[in-house]
Formats: structure tokens, C-alpha cells, sequence
């Protein structure tokens, strides 16, 4: 049997397994909204653990973080910055909004804040936000499933088909089992991608360089040591400056917690208590971005004339004589990552969009089965939607996500309103949110603009607090029995 067809073969056993792994819970779980949307609140330390680190670091880690390690050098350490300190807020922002949650049936992070502010309006403006930051997420999974498939069949599976196919197995489990089966498939695929990481980050060195110590030096040696600097290098391959670097680990950690699909899991914990210590364990998942990195160090002089910098990592085990089995496991882990957070963003993406966005203008007229329709054929039309983009779009994986964290980041004043300052109001949350996210919007479409070399999401956070702040004092105070009912 020829060694691309026994790749292919793992690979497909590898998504088979995936869908099982996300059809079984569905027999468990009620078939309710709350079923597909929280699991019946019933996850417990294990599935969150992986929820919550399979959710946020995906495509963009397993094949962006390697190619820009390849193509920019320390610049990618801002990858490992910003996880650290971003699961912070999450700590406290977590056990509240799960004791609210299980009090007043919330599911979604819209629900809470427009419940706190008594605004229609600021549900839907969130699911409109939420959805538009969840498609380039989407894309760039998509993205990376069609550079696996495409690479390890050496181009005779086109990259649309890889990714339309991979895609395909998530939606029918996502769309039949919703939380409990992207929070399943996340544990599987998240030990999978854990333990083809550290394989690989110690094994491509070592077999390449003779060691890691010895790829960096070589690396010095070749007069290269720029790449170990940091900042690192920008898109144009020139030095990244101090202002631009920081502001990307900033807005970076800012957006990380309050990410809906990463917010909404709160909802689903057990219990108050082990949800608080998924949080606590979690910075041990980001361990495995040490040899993620390591990757695309080893391949920065081994294979120096990859254009795709993002599909260096399946370009180099195409490239060594390995067996076919071990290609097809590695390869198998590049698709756990994508999938892994492709599963958790969709299911958010058409929760959030019929919850938040729809729902408010029936109110009790949708009945609870007509809703959990609605939300599966919204993940259907989302998944096109990105799909779409993925096939079309030409850009960096990693500069996609940048992207989308501006916007996402500006509901991070909202919710810290919310949750510790009594005095914001209905008004001030909304002019805030608005300004910050068309701060945002200009810089990005307009990025020679800037004042400074900072990311356009810093700009958008300060417009949001400065009209937070001035409008809630200028605004009289919300009913003291509403804000009363947050106070946990």
C-alpha cells in the first residue's frame, strides 16, 4: 500500500472516531436548549479542562504558531504572553456568572448583559458582534484542516475539499449533540494534539539539528539571531516594534476571557468549585505551546523556501522519512487542533445567533423545540458562511485572529461593568460598546491612521471606556433593584 494512501487512511480513521466521539453524547444530554446549549450544566473538571483549552488554541496554534516561528521568529512568543495572563479574569468572572446562570437560566454571555441592562438592543448588537468575530475564528480553522489534507496528499485532495470534508464531520456532530459533543470531542482531540505536540517539538529538533540547543545556535550562527530577538519580525519581514508587540499580548489577553464560546462554558460547569479549578489548571495546557514553537524553529534553516509559512509544519513531515502511520498520527493532530476549536465556535455561533440575536423579538412565543431548530440551522448556515471565506481568503492564520480579537476584546469593558461598578448604565454600556468596536473597525480598515503602532482593538478600548465612563455619570442611575439582582 502506498504511504500516501495508508496517511489518508489514519486520517480518516482519526475523523471517524471524531464523530463518534460527538454523536455518543447526545444520547446522555436532555433535548432541550439547555442541553444543547450548556450541557444541562453538567460537565465536570476533566471535559472542562479540555473545553477550555482545545476552545481557544486550535489552527492557530498548531499551524499558525509554527509558521510564524518560521517566518517571523520570536515574534510568536506573544502567543504564550497573552494565554498566561488572559485566563486571569475568567477566575472571577467565571463562579459569578455561573451562579447567575443557574439562578436565572442564562446560557449565553449576551443574556447576562442585556438582562443587567435592560436592553433588547444590546443583546442583539452583541450576537451581531459575537457572530462577525466567530467567522474569521471559523475561517481559520477551515484553513488549516484543507493545508493538512492538502499537503499530505501531496495536492491531489484540493484544499477546499480538505476542509469542506473535515468540516462535514464537525457539523453533523455538532449539529445533532451540540455542548456535550464539542465538549467530548474536545477531550479526545485535546489529548491527541498534546501528545503529538511534545512528539514532535522534541523529535523534529533533535532529528534536524541534533538537538535543541543546536538548532538555536545554528540558527545564531547563520546569521539569522534576529529571528531569536524580540520582538521578532512583522508581516513585511522587518523588525516588530515594542508598541505593536505589546499591544497585540494586551488586547490579546483582554478578548481571551471574554471570547463568547469561551465565556459561555461557565454555564455548563457542575459546580462553582470545578469550574474555579479548570481555571486554575488551565495555564498547564499552554505548555504545549513550547514545542508548538519549537516546531517551526527546526524548520526555519532545514527548509528554508516554504512560501505557506502556515503549512510548514505538514510540509516538513512530508518532507523526512517517517513511516506512513507516524505521518498520518501527526497529521491526524494538526486536524484534532482545527477541529477542536471549530466545533466550540460553531455551536456558540448559532447559539448566541438565535439566544441573542433572534429570540429577544418573539420572547415566549418560541417554543423550546423551535428555538433548538433554529440554533442547528443557524450552525449549518454559519458553517457555510465560513466556509465560504476559507476558500476564498488569503491571509495569514494568525493575523486573522489578531484581527477578530479587536473587536472581540470591547466587550470586555461591558462585562467588567457588569460584574464591579454599580454606577454603569444602560446608556453608557451602549455608547461604549459602539464606539469601541467603530474605534476599532476605522483603525483596522485604515491602519495608517494610527497615531502610534499599537493594535487598532487598543484604540477601540479606549473610545469604549471613555463613553462608558462619561455617559454613565451622565446618565441616571439604572434601577437599583436590577443592579441589586448582580451583586454576587
Amino acid at each position: 500500500m502506498e504511504t500516501g494512501t495508508i496517511i489518508l487512511l489514519i486520517v480518516g480513521l482519526y475523523l471517524l472516531v471524531s464523530l463518534l466521539t460527538g454523536i455518543i453524547p447526545s444520547l446522555r444530554i436532555s433535548k432541550s436548549v439547555s442541553g444543547y446549549v450548556a450541557g444541562d450544566r453538567s460537565m465536570n473538571v476533566f471535559i472542562m479542562y479540555f473545553v477550555l483549552g482545545a476552545s481557544i488554541f486550535s489552527s492557530f496554534a498548531f499551524l499558525g504558531g509554527p509558521g510564524w516561528a518560521y517566518s517571523r521568529g520570536a515574534a510568536a512568543f506573544y502567543i504564550i504572553s497573552y494565554g498566561v495572563i488572559g485566563i486571569v479574569p475568567l477566575y472571577f468572572f467565571g463562579p459569578r456568572a455561573w451562579k447567575l446562570g443557574k439562578k436565572y437560566g442564562y446560557v449565553t454571555q449576551a443574556e447576562l448583559l442585556a438582562d443587567r441592562f435592560n436592553s433588547k438592543f444590546l443583546s442583539v448588537m452583541l450576537a451581531v458582534l459575537s457572530v462577525a468575530a466567530f467567522i474569521p475564528y471559523l475561517t481559520l480553522q477551515m484553513i488549516g484542516a484543507g493545508y493538512v489534507l492538502n499537503v499530505i496528499s501531496e495536492g491531489w485532495i484540493p484544499f477546499w475539499m480538505g476542509a469542506g470534508f473535515t468540516y462535514l464531520v464537525v457539523l453533523i456532530y455538532v449539529y445533532f449533540s451540540g455542548v456535550m459533543g464539542v465538549g467530548w470531542s474536545n477531550a479526545f482531540q485535546g489529548m491527541f494534539m498534546l501528545v503529538m505536540a511534545w512528539t514532535l517539538g522534541i523529535y523534529l529538533p533533535n532529528v534536524l539539528h541534533g538537538g535543541i540547543g543546536e538548532m538555536f545556535q545554528k540558527i545564531i550562527d547563520s546569521g539569522k539571531a534576529d529571528m531569536l530577538s524580540a520582538p521578532g519580525l512583522n508581516a513585511a519581514g522587518e523588525a516588530w516594534s515594542w508598541s505593536a508587540y505589546s499591544s497585540a499580548v494586551l488586547i490579546s489577553a483582554i478578548g481571551f476571557s471574554v471570547w463568547p464560546h469561551f465565556f459561555m462554558r461557565a454555564y455548563a460547569a457542575k459546580s462553582e468549585s470545578s469550574f474555579k479549578l479548570s481555571v486554575v489548571l488551565y495555564p498547564t495546557f499552554l505548555l504545549f505551546l513550547v514545542p508548538i514553537l519549537l516546531i517551526g524553529f527546526s524548520a526555519i534553516l532545514a527548509f528554508p523556501e516554504v512560501d505557506q509559512a502556515d503549512s510548514i509544519l505538514p510540509h516538513v513531515l512530508m518532507q523526512l522519512e517517517l513511516p506512513a502511520i507516524v505521518i498520518g498520527l501527526f497529521c491526524a493532530g494538526a486536524l484534532a487542533a482545527s477541529m477542536s476549536s471549530g466545533d466550540a465556535i460553531l455551536h456558540s455561533a448559532g447559539s448566541i445567533w438565535v439566544r441573542d440575536g433572534i429570540k429577544p423579538f418573539f420572547g415566549k412565543k418560541l417554543s423550546d423545540s423551535a428555538e433548538r431548530s433554529l440554533i442547528q440551522i443557524s450552525v449549518l448556515i454559519i458553517g457555510l458562511i465560513a466556509y465560504l471565506f476559507a476558500v476564498v481568503i488569503d491571509y495569514s492564520i494568525v493575523a486573522l485572529l489578531l484581527a477578530a480579537y479587536g473587536g472581540v476584546a470591547q466587550i470586555f469593558p461591558v462585562v467588567f461593568a457588569m460584574f464591579y461598578w454599580k454606577r454603569a448604565t444602560k446608556a453608557g454600556a451602549l455608547a461604549g460598546l459602539f464606539g469601541g468596536i467603530i474605534t476599532n473597525t476605522f483603525f483596522l480598515i485604515y491602519p495608517e491612521l494610527k497615531p502610534l503602532d499599537m493594535h487598532e482593538g487598543i484604540y477601540g478600548l479606549m473610545a469604549n471606556l471613555i463613553l462608558l465612563i462619561t455617559v454613565s455619570f451622565i446618565t441616571p442611575p439604572d434601577p437599583a433593584e436590577n443592579v441589586k439582582k448582580f451583586s454576587c
